[in-house]
């Protein structure tokens, strides 16, 4: 039976293992093949003298990133990766691959990201690569354990609507039979629609879809989002959950994904609790000094004041207090000042994580503010029905999976963190 790479010790004696062969080197009267599976190296040594011929032919045959199979004893080497060896009594080449290779897997020879992605398949193949995925299958275990355990209510919600979840025209049409439908751009609504049935607390972790024209290293066109809702709650209690969130899953990380951070060559530094907080107004005055740009009260922030104050904050933190007039509808004034409401967004120094809010659950006020921003309460029947039922007070948030991977990580690019990711120009593979 098939032994797991990083399990083969000198110990076990001999060993049937099965992996892809990352490296091949000739030295005369001895052949070295590296072998690698998920989790890690094994080098096979063939001496060319005492091996049997059917191995001889087989190794002779055999290309990089092949699959084979190998049985062997299992001796300890000073020089072998891992400190081990496996001698082949058996070599059969299970799959053989072409040659030349789109890309070099061994990382010898660095590829474009265009030509990693177009053969995404190999280039998950490279350790750095696969390494990022284990670390983001564990932060989707973390942030899934933290509400499990917190008695949160895992839902899915419809990702084909049949309109916009918070205005504007940053939507992908489709032909829904006779009808015309959209790719959602949030669960927010549906999330709402379950505090009105008494769920309390709700989390999900799913798709959304936006159709915005960037053509940047931090924008796609599909990402997944890390939602919840929480109701009898304000926007200060769910920004205590978020932080909370956001430790967890860099917590499990720095104690579980050890050798795939170790691969990465990252400084994983879990935060500090007691993100400090910054109001709006402070943080376009801070960009404002930082950038010397024209920063007028009520504009959105720019990516190079997400930056500069990025910088001078140097840790997670928050901005909270936006102009009601910039952030959506459901976003809850403040009593004593409606201009200004319950918002904030959560914010590496790098960019945007997360942006939340306690929302409005007053029928009229939510009618109200859905024509301020120019749109037709009709058009949102469907949401605002259970606002006339009897709508707990609550507040949330969504984080951006693929953000927060990439900067838990540092990657250069968001693409890294999203196995088959989808911009403006990319829809396949």
């Amino acid at each position: 039976m098939r032994i797991p790479l990083k399990e083969v010790t000198p110990e076990l004696q001999s060993a049937e293992v099965i992996g892809w062969i990352h490296e091949i080197r000739n030295l005369g009267g001895l052949s070295f093949f590296i072998l690698r599976d998920r989790t890690g190296f094994l080098q096979a040594t063939i001496i060319k003298k005492k091996a049997p011929e059917a191995v001889l032919e087989a190794a002779k045959d055999v290309s990089r990133e092949s699959v084979v199979k190998i049985v062997g004893t299992v001796k300890e080497s000073d020089k072998a990766p891992g400190g081990r060896e496996i001698i082949p009594e058996q070599f059969e080449i299970i799959s053989k691959a072409e040659t030349p290779l789109p890309l070099d897997v061994s990382e010898k020879v660095l590829a474009e990201v265009d030509t990693r992605l177009d053969n995404r398949y190999l280039d998950a193949r490279r350790p750095k690569v696969s390494a990022v995925f284990q670390v983001r299958s564990a932060v989707t275990r973390a942030v899934s354990e933290y509400f499990y355990k917190e008695g949160y209510i895992n839902i899915t919600t419809s990702k084909i609507v049949a309109a916009a979840t918070e205005g504007g025209t940053e939507l992908f049409p489709i032909a829904y039979f006779e009808k015309e439908a959209f790719l959602n751009q949030s669960p927010q609504l549906y999330k709402q629609m379950m505090m009105a049935a008494g769920f309390e607390k709700v989390f999900e972790i799913g798709p959304i879809f936006r159709a915005e024209e960037h053509n940047t290293t931090r924008h796609l066109n599909e990402a997944t989002s890390i939602d919840a809702e929480i109701s009898f709650a304000d926007h200060n209690d769910v920004m205590k959950i978020l932080e909370d969130v956001i430790i967890a899953a860099y917590e499990y990380v720095d104690k579980n994904c050890t050798d795939a951070i170790e691969t990465l060559g990252v400084d994983l530094k879990v935060p500090g609790k007691n993100f400090p907080k910054i109001t709006y107004a402070e943080a376009i005055d801070m960009a404002a000094v930082s950038t010397n740009e024209d920063i007028k009260y009520g504009d959105d922030l720019s990516t190079s004041a997400e930056r500069a104050i990025g910088e001078e904050m140097g840790e997670h933190y928050f901005i909270t207090d936006w102009p009601t007039s910039i952030k959506p509808y459901y976003a809850m004034p403040y009593e004593d000042d409606p201009k200004i409401c319950k918002a904030f967004d959560m914010m590496h120094p790098r960019m945007e994580l997360s942006s939340g809010a306690q929302r409005i659950h007053q029928y009229d006020l939510l009618v109200e503010q859905i024509k301020q921003k120019g749109l037709s309460p009709e058009s949102f029947e469907f949401y605002l029905k259970p606002f006339r039922y009897g709508m707990p007070p609550h507040a949330g948030w969504g984080v951006g999976m693929d953000r927060l991977i990439m900067t838990m990580l540092d990657l250069p690019n968001i693409r890294e963190a999203v196995l088959f990711p989808r911009d403006r120009h990319r829809v396949t593979p």
